[in-house]
């Protein structure tokens, strides 16, 4: 039951990441997209940073989105992210 748990976790958090990629999402977007809430959304970008994703919010006309910073070829994500949040 913890393996699924962990994979359920994971799974969410790689799709937070692609939509993120897409640079089109707001906090509550994304909590929208996701079926989630806002504070949710704020613990997967805490998540996703700790294992290395350059993420920042960016304003975008009147409103703000979340991007990703792309990295070089040689950077690798954080070792230390072996923390998930729920």
């Amino acid at each position: 039951m913890l393996y699924r748990r962990s994979m359920e976790i994971e799974q969410r958090l790689e799709t937070a990441l692609r939509l993120i990629r897409t640079g089109k999402f707001s906090t509550p977007r994304l909590a929208q997209e996701l079926h989630v809430s806002i504070p949710t959304i704020s613990r997967y970008v805490t998540a996703l940073r700790t294992r290395g994703h350059d993420i920042r919010a960016e304003r975008r006309g009147d409103s703000w989105r979340f991007i990703l910073i792309r990295k070089s070829a040689g950077q690798m994500p954080s070792a230390s992210a072996s923390r998930v949040a729920s």
